[in-house]
């Protein structure tokens, strides 16, 4: 990496923590199904850049619609592409991923289908996600 890009990743990780004066409440908000387009792809790298740049970063990543299918265990997808259950397992271990009850109602999806840690929740949760957070993004 060139020292210009250190530079600024490293401003970039002082101004955060300036600005929110410590642990910062960051929502991500997915609406895609984890393949077929790469809004789930690039949410989910997105927060794995915000966990390593910011050390206290409280990330809670909500599954809304097709998305609740990125929680599904068990994905298998060619050698060399992305998987979408592995790229929640760093949030999981950090942070919070909800799926939205009713969507996955609606898709036939249960707890028992989805990855261990990942929560059920209703649309409320997330209003109150929203609410408490410093930063909502969606994808």
């Amino acid at each position: 990496m060139s020292q210009g890009l250190e530079n600024r990743h490293c401003l970039c990780h002082i101004s955060v923590g300036f600005l929110f004066g410590g642990n910062v409440k960051i929502t991500i908000i997915i609406n895609d199904a984890p393949y077929g387009s790469e809004r789930a792809y690039n949410a989910l790298r997105l927060a794995d850049v915000l966990l390593t740049m910011e050390e206290d970063a409280e990330i809670s990543v909500f599954l809304l619609g097709d998305a609740v299918l990125c929680a599904k265990k068990g994905q298998k997808t060619p050698q060399g592409y992305y998987n979408i259950e592995k790229m929640l397992l760093p949030i999981l271990r950090r942070g919070m991923v909800m799926c939205c009850q009713t969507c996955m109602e609606a898709r036939g999806l249960t707890k028992e289908d989805l990855i261990e840690g990942c929560r059920v929740a209703k649309l409320g949760e997330l209003g109150i996600l929203v609410l408490e957070s410093d930063k909502v993004i969606t994808f």
